[in-house]
């Protein structure tokens, strides 16, 4: 690094990408220069989300037909009105009631676009997204952008890491293979069985552990405590149970060079000055690397003899039986180095091996459950790991990831393939072992462009950062992550347990289904409140519901609809379908089954009402009009409760399920029973209304609940097709194969 020596600092927020040094903190917070910046900048504003891009596109085709509507209906309205005049011969005869009949005419017309345009969409989905980010904190994942809470209910991969994410990340040495021997460690007696076992070798054990090592033991007060990475402080922890001291190993060496662990290398390597003269340099990392470094390894006695291929082999074949009992393994060795020769570069051959060692991470309680729900709701999950391919397939069997006809890869392997090769395994990867951050990356680009996936990947490290960036959601660890990664990812979790991604998938899968609720629900009322108005302006020259009744509407369709529909926690029924794929048109079928079928059931009853009600209900007297009108905006309204339970489930019959334990939906049905009644009994100068019999109140309340049945009529229609699988991939068979029957 190029040090200017006037302005030899580092400002904050500077990510360091590798490596390791010490640093002074001169000033923090807002005093720095990186807030002195902050301060200066505005704060910008929060980027559409794609479902809203979506939901605008049909916000503007709504908006277009409202106006056609509005405009239209103006026209036959003044037009009716001027034909009656001038067949009165009053068409020259102008009063202040003809000025305010045309100026109602123009409010009806008005108030007929500000129904049409959905206003309430944008309302819909920012307390869908809010809703869900809210309760996704309280579930330990911290959502950065919004746009993440939809997009993650429309993944269809999971690329996620092992280390900390499907395991607990809390690391113990429990084998060891030294002196020609393996040994179990567990508790107290094991250790003294080492210590006796490799007496010869301890101390060169216990240097390499202490020695080459970027963590720390700290002791407070009696209480040692060591900071670093799971698997240095599992060797560390390992060595103080050994008996070895920390700071007398430090203080009796001088390093003089250290190369510490990075994903590319794959190992850590230090030089240190020996007290007595002489350097030696100490190498740990992937236990297949460091092996092929090696030439000599320490026997039994602690000596130190020439590995034949025979040996090696055999431990080889030890590193794969610690593998695929799910440890992680890693290789420790040594070389001696004249120090007339040395150039302070640490070497990478001729070196001698001390031991093996293996690690265990046991899996998180509850990741295989939450593995076999993604599977169940249609999302693929692939693990990419940097660890030994025996023990990644070990930990992903246990996990449920890898199956019979799943394909285990190592990223050498994975990399070295052609484009079309890639293209053809791909479908059937679900684990890669010594894979590098750009084989993720690999992996993620294909998986989106090839097969046009919704992928999700979890990433702790700064060099996952591309991937992360790549993918469609990227998930960072809130523990292991660096701020490299959390800076590029779009949700933090922040317990790294892969059953909190599973949560993201799920609530994100229910703002996708509420918005779809609401806007069913939404061009129902749209549909019928402009065909209503439009075709009695047609035919009788009036419209029966008025500027300030379609306004109450309004404001149950967009304001209460919203709150309602938009904040339905998610159902277990979400996770039992398949992922939306890209380019799925968001009103589906199904949704227009119901907004159509409701649709001509209401304006067929209202239709019945405006032209034959007053013949239908008996009534006569100067206020039948009044009454019939009042009958016909009090159906409509309560048409719209009923429709809005029948909405909380596009597809199902049994809309009650939960319903009762959302309180907000609960709350707006009451509230928009109540104000409707205040509304048609007690404003009725305002709201153009007069008060109803008790029957009639029942007429337009069954009016109303008969729309239920109708919705079960309507979700026996069966509208949907198939849906067929990505390219590369096999869909699962219905029943059993043929000639089993």
């Amino acid at each position: 690094m190029n040090v200017y020596e006037k302005k030899p600092f580092l400002l904050s927020g500077t990510k360091v990408q590798d490596g390791s040094g010490k640093m002074l903190v001169t000033t923090v917070g807002m005093r720095t220069e990186w807030g002195k910046l902050m301060e200066t900048l505005s704060e910008g504003g929060e980027d559409e989300t794609p479902l809203q891009v979506k939901l605008n596109g049909v916000a503007t085709i709504i908006g277009k037909i409202g106006l056609v509507f509005a405009v239209v209906t103006f026209m036959v309205l003044t037009v009716r009105f001027l034909v009656e005049k001038a067949l009165s011969n009053e068409i020259t005869d102008w009063s202040s009631t003809d000025a305010m009949t045309l100026l109602n005419y123009f409010a009806i017309a008005v108030t007929i676009i500000v129904v049409a345009v959905p206003e309430g969409l944008p309302l819909a989905v920012t307390l869908s997204l809010a809703f869900a980010m809210k309760k996704l904190m309280n579930d330990k994942a911290l959502v950065r952008h919004l746009s993440a809470c939809e997009t993650m209910g429309s993944a269809s991969c999971i690329c996620t890491d092992k280390t900390g994410t499907l395991t607990t990340n809390h690391m113990v040495v429990t084998k060891i293979w030294i002196g020609e021997r393996s040994i179990d460690v567990s508790g107290n007696k094991s250790t003294d069985i080492v210590k006796s076992e490799i007496s010869g070798a301890l101390d060169i054990l216990l240097q390499v552990i202490f020695q080459n090592t970027s963590s720390e033991v700290i002791k407070d007060e009696g209480k040692t405590s060591i900071l670093g990475t799971p698997t240095e402080s599992a060797l560390l922890e390992f060595g103080l149970l050994l008996g070895g001291d920390f700071d007398a190993q430090r203080r009796e060496f001088k390093i003089i060079k250290m190369e510490p662990f990075s994903s590319v290398r794959k190992k850590m390597s230090v030089l240190i000055a020996r007290p007595h003269g002489g350097v030696r340099a100490f190498c740990k990392g992937a236990s297949e690397i460091v092996l092929g470094m090696c030439n000599k390894v320490i026997d039994c006695n602690g000596e130190t003899v020439n590995l034949s291929r025979e040996e090696a082999n055999n431990i080889t074949d030890v590193i794969n039986s610690f593998a695929c009992e799910a440890l992680r393994t890693l290789c420790l060795a040594f070389k001696d180095i004249d120090e007339s020769s040395i150039d302070n570069d640490i070497p990478n051959d001729g070196y001698t091996l001390i031991a093996v060692v293996g690690i265990k991470d046991p899996v998180r309680p509850g990741v295989k459950e939450a593995v076999q729900t993604c599977l169940a709701a249609g999302i693929t999950v692939r693990m990419v790991t940097g660890d030994n391919i025996n023990t990644a397939k070990a930990i992903a069997r246990e996990c449920g990831i890898l199956t019979e006809d799943g394909l285990a890869i190592e990223g050498p392997e994975f990399r070295n393939l052609s484009p079309a090769e890639m293209n053809a395994i791909i479908p059937k990867i679900q684990v890669m072992a010594r894979s590098l951050p750009l084989d993720k990356h690999t992996l993620v680009k294909n998986l989106r462009n090839t097969f046009r996936e919704v992928v999700a990947v979890t990433g702790d490290g700064t060099n996952d950062a591309p991937a992360l960036h790549e993918a469609d959601i990227g998930l960072a660890m809130g523990i292991a992550g660096t701020e490299v990664a959390k800076e590029s990812a779009d949700v933090i979790i922040l317990d790294d347990n892969f059953s909190t991604i599973v949560n993201v998938a799920r609530w994100g899968r229910s703002v996708y289904i509420n918005i779809q609720k609401f806007v069913q629900f939404q061009l129902t009322v749209n549909v019928v409140a402009l065909m209503i108005n439009f075709v009695s302006a047609c035919v009788s020259g009036d419209a029966p519901l008025t500027a300030v009744q379609l306004l109450w509407v309004n404001m149950i369709m967009d304001t209460l609809g919203a709150l309602a529909l938009a904040t339905e926690p998610p159902n277990d029924g979400l996770m039992r379908r398949p992922p939306v794929s890209r380019g799925t048109s968001f009103i589906t079928k199904a949704m227009w089954r119901n907004i159509i079928g409701q649709s001509i059931y209401q304006l067929a009853v209202l239709g019945v009402l405006n032209f034959r009600g007053t013949q239908l209900l008996g009534l006569t007297g100067s206020d039948a009009t009044d009454i019939l009108n009042t009958v016909i905006f009090n159906a409509f309204v309560f048409c719209q409760v009923f429709n809005e339970i029948n909405s909380r489930d596009i597809e199902k019959i049994n809309i009650f399920r939960g319903m009762f334990d959302s309180w907000v939906f609960l709350g707006v049905m009451v509230c928009t029973v109540v104000f409707q009644t205040v509304l048609v009994e007690f404003l009725g100068a305002f709201a153009s209304t007069v008060p109803l019999s008790w029957q009639l109140w029942l007429l337009c309340i069954v009016i109303g609940s008969i729309s239920m049945p109708v919705a079960v009529v309507l979700k026996c229609i069966p509208v949907e097709s198939k849906v067929k699988p990505p390219e590369g991939y096999e869909a699962i068979p219905d029943g059993p194969p043929a000639g089993l029957v």
